[in-house]
């Protein structure tokens, strides 16, 4: 494209654009880039030049399009920021800079890398939006001449990252035009055999059902006009990769799919959509469960139109999308649309955005942050950042009629967490429409959702499952680790003041300030949380406070003492049962229950793991004397605590002898959770019953309960 071409394009939207500056811009990129050449040969301006033609396609404004042009300056040349600055000013600067650091994040195959990446990569292009809009088209250019690059894993490395990260994006902010171009040519590379398949299935299909496309055409159009209604309609074919999706997503064959080819229907006016589909279903029967009014209710990028499927002339099932000119152009330009004139001046315009009832199409990117924000590990960021940019919708309101946007599938704690965080935190029921229903109910559209709260937050681990949101993961992620690092700052710090107490010193006397700095930890809790996952041994701290210690007093802090009795025990359990605490655990293999005599196992970055005193499995830490702790229950434990135990009975195989079972041991109070029958026998059979109890006293009377039914031979709580 020539200068000339370019300030002409710039100029047929937007007169009052800069024209001086668009042309220093254009001399200065193909200055700084001289002789350097692309993949294919052409002289490397080429590439920014184009960039540049895509986003006048947009009418962007004056900035974008400069930034387009020196987007590659920094990267590539002499030039600095500080030049940039000088010559085109700060914004402009900014932008480029912007550009630059999203090219130096470019994302790579390794996972943790590419999670990194990411983090950066979504908080630069929040600060503002034309950066994401420079590099989509930057890379939608880089995907038409990918062929050029010779190395066929670098070729499907771009392709890969592409479909991972930039189309979504671009769908996430509306720009459904670059994202499908995007998806198309990535899918090209990565499964050229797929894409050819559909593609000349395609070819078939075009052949045999051209003619009664146009007369379906025709027919609509026929329709609307004896009403008055002037529009336009025309088919759309489906893209190919959009169909592979279907098919993969929906487990069905071509031939099952039904829209393939989909009717746009484009009118004058809001009122004309919805008066366009009474003309539709009044005139063809519709196709239940196809209808979707996203007019009413937009998208989360903004797109706005109103689907139906009916049955159409001559029997064929039709798909209509009805909306206005400009629905059409933000469902294919998203953002980029709402760049006009306001104030005698150009540039992106956010009431417009949300007018008649729009969604602010940057909103998806803020959520994207607030994800960040939660933290967490790289291959989570990646997980929860897809969530967010891929799942379809569903409409759910909150009493006070609020519409909350939310993926398929979700649940009412991602419900609770899309509308505050402090809200999920605290969530301990829901009602949807009115009546109480479990956590793990799917919403549906046009559910009324109204969640019961706690007086302070409560986050059980297994809540990740009742969720599908990124926002909503990360949230139970992060508070997660929050209650584990206190909890585990609580059970080291235990730790410690019993090791100083052996060694006849006591921890509240000192200081560790020097101590810190030897472990390089930042505060006394980190230090604490050290020595519960093992990577601080309480007995080097002492050491450390105390450097003339003699050996013998060493050992007796080291030494564990004999623990039968449960006297002297610092560490307390919980009275909560199995959910004790986060880093505090009920190992499974003995299934300890208030009234046992118990003792702790640390397991470095997983907590302590109770046992009662009898497990065989403590015979594997006989050794390891730094790993025991001393535990016993609280009087809240032994009031109020409702464990979980496992019996093994061996029965009589009788008919009705299982029920027996179980009436005994409902009779004695147990709640049974779950039963396996194995080594079943024509004469007996063992069975595994898991039940519930209040403490070791009540599994006795029950196991009492069991032995004397006479169908009982035999009953032993298991230890495994």
């Amino acid at each position: 494209m020539r200068q000339y071409e370019l300030i002409e394009r710039v100029k047929s939207y937007d007169p009052s654009a800069d024209e001086a500056m668009l042309n220093r811009a254009y001399v200065y990129g193909m200055r700084m880039h001289g002789s350097q050449l692309r993949a294919s040969g052409d002289p490397y301006f080429a590439h920014p030049i184009e960039v540049a033609g895509i986003l006048t396609e947009y009418r962007m404004d004056t900035a974008t399009i400069v930034t387009a042009l020196l987007h590659d300056v920094i990267e590539d040349t002499n030039a600095t920021r500080a030049d940039i600055a000088e010559m085109f000013g700060e914004e402009v600067a900014e932008l480029v800079e912007g550009v630059t650091k999203l090219s130096k994040l470019e994302l790579t195959a390794e996972r943790t890398r590419q999670a990194k990446n990411l983090r950066k990569f979504i908080l630069a292009i929040s600060k503002d939006v034309r950066v994401l809009l420079v590099k989509l088209a930057d890379r939608l250019h880089n995907m038409r001449t990918l062929h050029f690059i010779d190395k066929p894993a670098k070729r499907e490395r771009i392709a890969r990252e592409t479909l991972d990260i930039y189309a979504p994006l671009a769908r996430s902010i509306g720009m459904h035009r670059i994202c499908s171009e995007l998806e198309e040519l990535s899918f090209e590379q990565l499964n050229p055999t797929a894409r050819d398949a559909i593609i000349k299935r395609l070819d078939t299909l075009r052949a045999a059902q051209g003619p009664a496309v146009a007369m379906v055409s025709g027919e609509i159009s026929y329709q609307l006009s004896r009403v008055g209604i002037s529009g336009r309609v025309f088919g759309r074919e489906k893209q190919p990769y959009s169909i592979w999706r279907k098919l993969q997503r929906k487990s069905v064959g071509f031939s099952q799919l039904s829209d393939v080819y989909a009717f746009r229907v484009i009118v004058d006016t809001e009122d004309e959509c919805y008066r366009a589909l009474g003309v539709a279903h009044r005139t063809w029967p519709s196709v239940p469960e196809r209808f979707k009014d996203y007019i009413s209710t937009p998208k989360r990028n903004n797109y706005r139109s109103i689907h139906t499927t009916v049955v159409g002339p001559r029997g064929i099932r039709v798909e209509l999308q009805i909306r206005t000119d400009e629905m059409d152009r933000i469902a294919e330009e998203g953002v980029a649309a709402h760049w006009r004139y306001k104030d005698k001046s150009y540039g992106f315009d956010p009431a417009a955005a949300q007018a008649g009832g729009g969604r602010d199409p940057l909103n998806n990117i803020r959520q994207l942050v607030q994800v960040l924000g939660h933290g967490g590990e790289p291959d989570e960021l990646v997980e929860h950042t897809k969530l967010e940019m891929f799942l379809d919708q569903t409409f759910v309101f909150t009493p006070k009629g609020r519409l909350i946007s939310l993926p398929r599938g979700a649940m009412p704690l991602d419900f609770a967490y899309a509308v505050h965080t402090d809200i999920g935190d605290t969530t301990v029921g829901v009602k949807i429409n009115g009546e109480i229903r479990p956590l793990r109910t799917l919403l549906q559209n046009g559910d009324v959702v109204e969640v019961i709260r706690g007086p302070k937050p409560e986050t059980p681990p297994d809540w990740r499952s009742l969720t599908v949101t990124g926002r909503a993961r990360s949230a139970i992620r992060r508070h997660i680790r929050l209650a584990e690092r206190e909890e585990f700052a609580k059970l080291g710090r235990a730790t410690v003041e019993q090791t100083f107490v052996r060694a006849g010193k006591a921890l509240a006397d000192v200081t560790l300030r020097q101590v810190l700095e030897r472990f390089a930890v930042a505060s006394e809790d980190e230090l604490f949380e050290a020595v519960q996952r093992g990577g601080v041994s309480p007995t080097d701290i002492l050491q450390a406070v105390f450097p003339g210690l003699k050996p013998e007093e060493m050992a007796a802090a080291a030494a564990r003492r004999r623990i039968e009795d449960g006297k002297g025990a610092k560490l307390y359990v919980q009275g909560s049962g199995l959910t004790a605490g986060v880093s505090l655990h009920f190992a499974e293999c003995c299934s300890p229950v208030p009234g046992d005599r118990i003792v702790g196992i640390v397991q470095p970055d997983k907590g302590l793991a109770v046992h009662t005193i009898d497990c065989p499995r403590l015979e594997e830490y006989e050794d390891r004397e730094d790993l025991w702790r001393d535990l016993h229950w609280t009087p809240e434990a032994d009031r109020s605590t409702i464990s979980r135990a496992r019996l093994t009975a061996t029965v009589r195989n009788a008919p009705g002898v299982l029920g027996l079972v179980c009436t005994a041991i409902g009779e004695a109070g147990g709640n049974i959770v779950n039963l396996r029958m194995h080594h079943r026998q024509a004469d007996f059979f063992d069975v595994d019953i898991d039940v519930d109890v209040r403490d070791a006293r009540h599994l006795t009377n029950i196991v009492a309960a069991l032995r004397a039914n006479p169908s009982v031979e035999e009953v032993e709580r298991t230890q495994n």
